[in-house]
Parts: structure tokens; C-alpha cells; sequence
């Protein structure tokens, strides 16, 4: 079945692009079909990092956000959009000019909204907008990612009236652990994917230490994974398979 990642946060800074990195790269190692479609104008990770993969998308262009859903029609695959900062109105009018959620609930086309966030109040308040949004939505899920890479304090937001609304409408909390600054830096630096940064050994690459730390943190991110499985491979969870195999 084929399924649309839409990876937002609104906000500037607060790692969309990292983690929808590490979504193509479970695609590509996984060997799941996908078509990335990066949406940043000025410096598209998605088209450096996973080119083979990726195409230039621009939300204010009918025929360019048209590729969010034709991309999964009649095709068995992943569509991963990697939304720009302060996107979500153009995103909005789009899917609303459209009628873009009863068009993929007719095709059985379920969409994921990532919403990537900070500890601020900021990203906090954009993740109500987006739950204000779509709460109505048949076949649209939530996943929400604190990334620890960019907020170490997130007990505020877990003891929000935000939170609570967002798991009332089924969202899913998970985290991104933070992965070591000079490191992350060193993989922008020498243009590495995440696979090739955790595990090339000659040319350009990371020392053993620093491969270990990747390694480490896309373990802990893949773990993090597990328990939505279903929402971003398309299979149950390694918990539910034990639970069906024991009935």
C-alpha cells in the first residue's frame, strides 16, 4: 500500500530535515520503494543526500504539490515530503483547494503528518494548529518527534493541555535522541548519508568513535520506530507479531 509522509514542524531549526534523512535512509536500507519530495528552496537535504531518490517540490505550484498524491497512485510506495519552514498555510490551501484527505481516503492512500518540534512554547502552539487542522480527518495520523538534538527540556510540553489533545486524537509522542554537534557537522561537511556515515571506513569518512556514535543513535531512533511500525513500514510491530503468534 502506498502511504504519504507529510514531515513538517513549521518552525525553522528543529531538525525536519534530519529526520526526514533518516526516514529515506530506513527506506533505502529496508529496500521499501519511495519518492522523496523535498520541499526546501534553498538548501534541500533530501536532494543532496538521497538524489537518486528525490525531486524538487513547490507548494505554491498546483502541478508541483500535485506530485504528493499522484506519486502514490498505481504505484506501491512511500511518499516522503519534506516540508519547508512556515508551509503549513500553503500546505492547507492545497489539500483544502483540492480536496486532497477525501481524495486519498477514496484510494486508500493513508497520510502521516510529522510534526517536529523544540522545547519552545513556539513549536508547542504550531503542533495545536496542525491537531486544529487535520482533527477531523479520516486516514490523516500524527506521529510527533521531540528531537533532543534540539531541546533537552521537553517536561513542559508533556504536562501541556497540547499534548493531551494530540494523544486524544490518537498522535503518536516519540523522540529523537540528540546525536553529538561535531559529528552531525562532520556528516553535513563531508555530504555523507546517514548510512554512509556509520559505516564507510576509507576516502572521506568518520574515525571509529564517531561511527559508533551514529550507529548508537540511529539504533536508539530505530527503536523509537518500532512501536508505529505499522505507520511507517507498513507491517505490525515486532510486539504485535509476538502477540499474534501467542494467540
Amino acid at each position: 500500500m502506498s502511504r504519504i509522509h507529510l514531515v513538517g514542524g513549521e518552525k525553522g531549526g528543529v531538525g525536519k530535515s534530519t529526520v526526514a534523512r533518516l526516514l529515506a535512509q530506513e527506506f533505502v536500507d529496508r529496500d521499501l520503494p519511495f519518492v522523496a519530495l523535498d520541499g526546501d528552496q534553498s538548501h534541500g537535504d533530501l536532494l543532496r543526500f538521497y538524489a537518486d531518490f528525490a525531486q524538487r517540490l513547490d507548494l505554491q505550484e498546483s502541478a508541483s504539490a500535485d506530485r504528493v498524491v499522484l506519486s502514490a497512485i498505481d504505484a506501491n510506495r512511500k511518499v516522503l515530503v519534506d516540508l519547508p519552514a512556515q508551509s503549513a498555510g500553503a500546505l492547507k490551501r492545497w489539500i483544502d483547494d483540492n480536496g486532497v484527505l477525501e481524495l486519498a481516503q477514496e484510494l486508500n492512500i493513508p497520510i502521516v503528518i510529522w510534526h517536529v518540534m523544540d522545547d519552545s512554547r513556539n513549536s508547542a502552539d504550531l503542533l495545536e494548529r496542525f491537531v486544529n487542522d487535520y482533527a477531523q480527518s479520516d486516514g490523516v495520523s500524527f506521529v510527533v518527534v521531540k528531537n533532543r538534538g534540539r531541546g533537552s527540556d521537553f517536561s513542559l510540553f508533556d504536562q501541556s493541555p497540547v499534548r493531551k489533545a494530540a494523544e486524544a486524537r490518537g498522535a503518536h509522542i516519540i523522540e529523537l535522541p540528540g546525536l553529538d554537534k561535531h559529528v552531525m557537522n562532520k556528516i553535513d561537511w563531508l555530504s555523507l548519508s546517514f548510512w554512509a556515515a556509520a559505516n564507510l571506513t576509507r576516502g572521506e569518512c568518520l574515525d571509529l568513535l564517531e561511527r559508533r556514535r551514529v550507529k548508537v543513535w540511529r539504533k536508539q531512533w530505530q527503536q523509537q520506530l518500532e512501536p508505529i511500525a505499522d505507520l511507517v513500514y507498513g507491517r505490525p510491530s515486532a510486539q504485535v507479531v509476538q502477540l499474534q503468534a501467542i494467540a
